[in-house]
């Protein structure tokens, strides 16, 4: 699990509404690509897939007060998780650090 400080901070509603706008253009012009990013939010939790390169949810997000906790369900030999986890952590202490 990784753990970035949440200074704005950040609601787990404004987080969810940041990731659907920004997050999908960022990791986009990031990687070059036209990736599919899907969210998913229930309470403090925001789950992110990429359905085209990875089956089923791919990082989990758990909003805090002073904190996001992001949880990795990636398997190795899955796309380049690396690369996404990179950025989707660069996004994150972008807009919430």
């Amino acid at each position: 699990m990784i753990a970035i400080n949440n200074v704005q901070p950040l609601s787990p509603d404004s987080l969810f509404d940041l990731l659907k706008t920004d997050f999908p253009a960022y990791i986009n012009e990031q990687l070059g690509s036209n990736l599919a990013v899907e969210f998913a939010h229930v309470s403090d939790i925001v789950n992110i897939s990429f359905p085209e390169v990875i089956e089923g949810n791919a990082y989990t997000i758990t909003v805090g007060e002073d904190s996001l906790d992001i949880t990795d369900h990636t398997t190795e030999g899955t796309y380049n998780t690396e690369l996404l986890e990179q950025h989707l952590i660069e996004f994150l202490t972008l807009k919430a650090g």
